[in-house]
């Protein structure tokens, strides 16, 4: 007994110091782990580097909002339960993007039609005042003619100054100056007035007109101006050579692709998907920002189209809802990404073998596609840094220290796969350049580049189109980026109202 005591007294010590010991390997490790930077570490100081200088004031509410959880859109499946569906979403409060934007379009129209109808009535009551004062002079004249103004007449008007005008008649006699004796008012009526120095009010100060009186950087809306040169500069070797814009009024939304929203501000989300009666999953979702290079791409029944960097599927799932492509070829570069496309139409496509002479999985680097003069529109949404991954998860993470040369690369890569889009589609046809990124380097840096690379190297007419005006009836769903140097896309910004992308998305037109 005295031994075994006296052996539980010589231990007790040792263990208190191992425990000691570990503890402070454990707080050793821990404090290691606080100073090291993961990738979504270092992709959040690069975004607050580069960034801040892009987005200026905009930059912390884009920040705050990329690092929250982004909203959702739910696709509905065409080959499920989809009126069930439908009813469904609809009770959970989500609205249709279709009536929304058809709504908000008959307004803003309603709205233009009212302003031009004011600026009409305020023309018309102008023109009004102007003939009444032709009028009112052409009464001045005529009572003139009858009543001739003399000496009398001023002196029946001003008998104050009889003596002054007596002495002043006198003064004059045997002068050989004729003095003017009409009334005021008769010489301002005759008298010639030049035009070219009347400003009209109707002009405004915001007339061209006007402009030489005001320094230039000095106009309003022009002090948050950034200049592209800033943005891809890097990249541009030169600009001379000519692109065409043109604007585009209209975004048509297919009669069978429905998708629903929450409205600005309300956070709600979406359960997952369930299985229906077809065996295949009721709807599919995806960031709402993603849909708008679909709807971009304008669609129409039988076309031939090309989703050249297809992987997780989403978007060529939507083309597939729309029920338009006579043909889909959904592509990646490699085997696990056509996994993952295929899985997707494998869960939302009660029968995948049966869509073998519509549908299409083909593994090529899109750059070396040769199917020129195939397709009628192709969806170009290339790989990029991912900014909301990037700064909520560490795995496949491009700010990854072994994958600095590949992100470095990247800009390269999608100005490679852009150009490629450009001569693959037929004249007439489209091309949706898009990514999910707020780097201007990568979106409009990109379409620069690869416009400079088709004009320099083969005889292929382009046109931009300006989708402003298309995609104003969806500013209430969507913070679209303004003031911020796009010459050539459109950006739907994170806002934690309607916190949808980052998604950039330009479309291009073939002419010839």
């Amino acid at each position: 007994m005295f031994g075994s005591g006296s052996s539980c007294n010589y231990l007790r010590p040792l263990r208190l110091f191992t425990t000691q010991v570990r503890c402070r390997h454990k707080k050793e490790r821990m404090a290691d782990l606080a100073k090291k930077k993961f990738p979504k570490d270092k992709a959040l100081e690069h975004f607050d580097d580069f960034y801040k200088n892009v987005y200026g004031p905009k930059w912390p509410s884009i920040r705050l909002a990329l690092l929250s959880p982004h909203k959702y859109c739910a696709i509905v499946n065409n080959f499920g339960d989809s009126e069930q569906t439908v009813m469904d979403l609809q009770n959970q409060g989500a609205l249709n993007l279709r009536t929304l934007y058809e709504l908000e379009e008959s307004s803003l129209k309603e709205k233009e039609d009212s302003e031009n109808r004011s600026e009409d009535l305020e023309k018309i009551f102008k023109l009004d005042q102007k003939m009444e004062m032709i009028k009112h002079s052409k009464q001045i004249h005529e009572y003139e003619s009858l009543y001739p103004a003399d000496e009398n007449n001023f002196r029946s008007l001003d008998p104050d100054s009889s003596e002054e005008r007596a002495h002043s008649k006198e003064a004059n006699v045997g002068s050989s100056v004729p003095v003017d004796q009409t009334s005021l008012k008769h010489s301002i009526d005759n008298a010639e007035i030049d035009e070219s120095r009347i400003i009209n009010p109707d002009i405004g100060l915001s007339s061209a007109s006007l402009y030489e009186f005001v320094p230039a950087t000095k106009l309003k809306g022009m002090e948050d101006w950034v200049l592209e040169s800033q943005h891809y500069g890097f990249y541009k070797r030169s600009s001379d050579f000519p692109v065409n814009i043109k604007k585009e009024d209209f975004l048509h939304f297919p009669k069978n692709l429905e998708m629903f929203i929450f409205e600005r501000g309300n956070v709600s989300t979406f359960p997952s998907p369930k299985r229906g009666s077809t065996g295949v999953l009721n709807y599919y979702l995806m960031d709402g920002g993603s849909v708008l290079p679909v709807l971009a791409l304008g669609l129409e029944p039988g076309d031939a189209v090309l989703d050249m960097c297809a992987a997780p599927g989403g978007k060529s799932l939507a083309m597939l809802q729309t029920l338009y492509p006579g043909q889909l070829v959904c592509n990646d570069i490699q085997e696990s990404r056509t996994n993952r496309i295929y899985s997707v139409f494998k869960q939302y496509l009660y029968d995948v073998d049966k869509w073998r002479e519509q549908l299409f999985i083909t593994q090529n680097d899109g750059r070396t596609i040769q199917d020129q003069n195939l397709y009628h529109k192709i969806l170009v949404d290339v790989p990029c840094t991912t900014d909301r991954h990037s700064v909520h998860e560490n795995d496949n993470n491009i700010f990854k220290q072994t994958r600095t040369k590949e992100r470095l690369m990247i800009p390269e890569l999608q100005a490679g796969l852009l150009s490629s889009a450009l001569k693959l589609v037929q004249p007439g046809g489209t091309v949706v350049y898009s990514t999910c990124s707020l780097s201007p380097v990568q979106n409009d840096g990109v379409v620069h580049m690869a416009l400079q690379n088709i004009w320099e190297d083969s005889n292929i007419q382009l046109e931009v189109r300006d989708l402003s005006p298309a995609l104003a009836p969806l500013g209430n769903i969507f913070k679209f980026g303004q003031n911020i140097g796009l010459r050539y896309g459109h950006l739907v910004l994170p806002f934690l109202p309607c916190n949808f992308g980052p998604m950039y998305f330009c479309k291009i037109v073939r002419i010839s």
